[in-house]
């Protein structure tokens, strides 16, 4: 009779393993599952992305202010007539000021 109980509980777990730790088991769904909240956060972040440099690309292709403000920033062009003034910041010593 010991031998049929083991038996019988050893028939149990054998066919549990599949159901939890096998391919298609709770664990491994779990896993598979965190895997696509994983992705749809990162793809959130790109859509985001996505939509800043599609606004990007229709200011620059519809206006001249993109272009302008760019040249500006990034060339350090000025217009014609205008004064270049450039404030440098103060260097931090460490000490404050009386």
């Amino acid at each position: 009779m010991r031998w049929l109980a083991f038996l019988l509980i050893l028939l149990l777990a054998a066919l549990q393993y599949p159901l939890w730790i096998g391919k298609g088991g709770w664990l491994w769904v779990w896993d598979v599952d965190n895997q696509i909240l994983q992705q749809r956060e990162a793809n959130k972040k790109l859509e985001i992305r996505n939509a800043g440099m599609d606004a990007e690309v229709r200011d620059l292709k519809e206006g001249y202010d993109a272009i302008e403000e760019r040249a500006r920033y990034e060339l350090g062009m000025i217009r014609q007539g205008e004064i270049f003034v450039l404030v440098p910041e103060k260097a931090a010593t460490g000490k404050s000021a009386p």
